[in-house]
């Protein structure tokens, strides 16, 4: 599925394809949180980076976030989050571990995605005390991150196309 985005401000459009186009997985991570928003948390979909095409580049700029765990020395994450210069939108996530998929943030997608027919919650460790985790059927929650890709939860609910 084609997929189109932009930045609140227009600056920046583009496109990609996308395997996966439910947004299933909210992540309460303080990255997610503090870059993305979206409620307390980001929302990634699964695309493919090969078909990334982007109009107003001249306006995207990249953060590599600062990786803090207890205990170890504070590193810079390889994967870049991509968003408007001018307006502040998170518009994707790209990590050159992983080079042939691109990580478009939910929020940035103008094209009309499908409710997810269950939500993963993941990083509840670092989710602060005022976001309000649903705790209901249809909500599947993780303290750290799930042992699953998004190609596997797309597949097992039948939701992977080709």
């Amino acid at each position: 599925m084609r997929l189109e985005g932009s930045c609140h401000c227009r600056a920046v459009q583009f496109s990609v394809k996308a395997h996966s186009p439910v947004p299933f997985m909210h992540c309460h991570c303080s990255i997610c949180r503090k870059t993305a928003g979206s409620g307390g948390y980001g929302i990634n979909l699964g695309a493919d980076a090969a078909t990334l095409t982007v109009s107003g580049q001249e306006h995207v700029t990249i953060y590599r976030a600062v990786m803090r765990e207890p205990g170890q020395r504070a590193t810079r994450s390889k994967a870049g989050r991509h968003f408007c210069r001018l307006c502040g939108s998170a518009l994707w996530l790209w990590d050159p571990r992983w080079p042939e998929l691109v990580h478009p943030h939910a929020s940035a997608i103008d094209t009309p995605l499908p409710k997810p027919p269950e939500v993963v919650e993941i990083g509840l460790a670092w989710a602060p005390d005022w976001v309000a985790v649903p705790e209901r059927p249809g909500h599947v929650q993780f303290r750290h991150m799930p042992n699953m890709s998004l190609e596997d939860w797309h597949r097992r609910h039948g939701l992977w196309s080709e």
